[in-house]
């Protein structure tokens, strides 16, 4: 029988966690704890394998275990679950919403510099739509979800259904709602576009993984740092056209360096020094919004994450 509450802390081997990354496991943890029942799974996203490090998973786990973060069921590991996320690719081609793509990133970039559209500072250029209608003589590279079809199609609902549901679409763009961050929306379409399921190095997308993962293990609440908040819709229109449930969202606030970028292993954040891991979780707490301890070094790591678990209880929880 399925808890009535299942988080989930799915980091990608990297590398070792950071201070970042301590932050959205904790806050995870913390949501799953706060819930009466509620589980906290760790599942470890190694489905980029050109991206990953040999071990780094393994120090991953010991890292959350030294911080008595333990997960209430068997660690998944994506690389182990491909046969998965093909069978939900064979779904959306059936279902004529996914299809070929031939176009390199320099094709992408052409077609907009022709376009008269310039790529701004770390913003993906949104794909074009060349290959919607046949790929000509050109070979496949990737696979691609039909976002601007989907979205166009989107049956109009009242007011009052479209408020309820988990989101909605309206003029274009994909409202939905999130626990720490309020109303968001997004065009994903004109932002976005058509985006990949199954690259051309032969990976499946985080898009397409981390929604077969999140409903084949049932979670119903993902706590995740904000920069994954812009996912959010594209993962969304990919479980309502997988007929997936949608979990409800929570985005926390992000560690960021000197330089005001955020902290990620990409930009040279170390990894967790853990000798006093009440230390390091003291410090995630502050970032969260939770109190800090009065004597850090005095105090036992399950007493600072009972105190924690009661006070995110009073921040974040709403009834489920």
């Amino acid at each position: 029988m399925t808890a009535a509450y299942v988080g989930r802390f799915a980091p990608s081997p990297t590398g070792a966690l950071h201070a970042g990354s301590l932050v959205a496991a904790l806050a995870s943890w913390l949501d799953a704890r706060a819930h009466p029942g509620g589980r906290w799974l760790v599942r470890i996203e190694d489905v980029d394998r050109p991206r990953c490090q040999a071990g780094a998973g393994e120090r991953i786990l010991m890292q959350l275990a030294a911080c008595g973060l333990h997960s209430d069921g068997p660690v998944l590991w994506q690389s182990q679950r491909g046969t998965l996320y093909q069978q939900a690719l064979e779904q959306l081609v059936a279902r004529g919403l996914a299809y070929p793509c031939a176009c390199t990133r320099k094709d992408i970039a052409q077609a907009h510099a022709a376009a008269g559209r310039t790529r701004v500072r770390h913003i993906e250029l949104p794909y074009p739509g060349t290959c919607r209608q046949g790929l000509g003589n050109r070979p496949v590279r990737a696979w691609r979800f039909a976002t601007t079809d989907y979205m166009q199609n989107w049956p109009p609902a009242p007011a009052e259904q479209a408020q309820e549901a988990p989101f909605f679409i309206a003029e274009g763009l994909l409202h939905w709602q999130d626990r720490r961050l309020g109303a968001q929306q997004q065009d994903v379409a004109g932002t976005v576009g058509d985006f990949v399921l199954l690259r051309a190095d032969g990976c499946y997308a985080y898009q397409l993984a981390v929604v077969v993962d999140d409903a084949a293990q049932h979670v119903t609440h993902v706590v995740r740092g904000e920069d994954l908040a812009d996912n959010t819709p594209r993962q969304m229109l990919l479980q309502s056209a997988l007929g997936l449930p949608t979990p409800r969202y929570l985005h926390t606030p992000l560690v960021r360096g000197a330089d005001g970028e955020k902290l990620s292993k990409q930009h040279g954040a170390a990894p967790l020094q853990l000798d006093h891991p009440v230390q390091a979780l003291d410090e995630a707490a502050a970032v969260l919004g939770l109190p800090r301890l009065v004597q850090v070094h005095n105090t036992a790591l399950g007493d600072a994450l009972a105190l924690w678990v009661k006070a995110w209880d009073g921040l974040y929880n709403q009834p489920l």
